[in-house]
């Protein structure tokens, strides 16, 4: 998940892997589970994926040497190896970890589409 990870942000031209990134490789995943706990919350997934990569933005061309892992995502993946315990960490691990952490544009993000769904429903 963090090769994708990287990946995106070599799409966008930026130097570091953040929570952001992270959340567009797992949208981009398409992980039952994750999309069911979106789907349970009312959250559209390719509206949050939509908004992220707005938020995202694009960085200036540069030469590789090479790509950062922020401390956010090192913090994440560590929340997620908690919550998998002794197995494999999977995708809705990364996910869960990602809301649970809670501190990114990525969760705030995640927060104000299941927000407008909340507001939405009372309607």
């Amino acid at each position: 998940m963090l090769r994708v990870a990287e990946q995106e942000c070599r799409n966008h031209s930026h130097y570091y892997v953040g929570a952001e990134h992270l959340l567009v490789a797992l949208l981009d995943e398409r992980d039952p589970s994750t999309l069911r706990a979106l789907d349970a919350e009312g959250i559209d997934a390719s509206e949050v994926h939509a908004e992220v990569r707005r938020a995202l933005g694009t960085g200036d061309d540069r030469l590789w040497e090479g790509i950062l892992i922020t401390p956010r995502v090192r913090r994440i993946v560590g929340l997620a190896q908690e919550r998998a315990g002794d197995r494999e960490i999977g995708p809705f691990d990364l996910f869960e970890a990602l809301r649970l952490e809670g501190g990114s544009s990525a969760a705030e993000i995640l927060r104000r589409a299941g927000g407008r769904n909340t507001a939405r429903a009372a309607e």
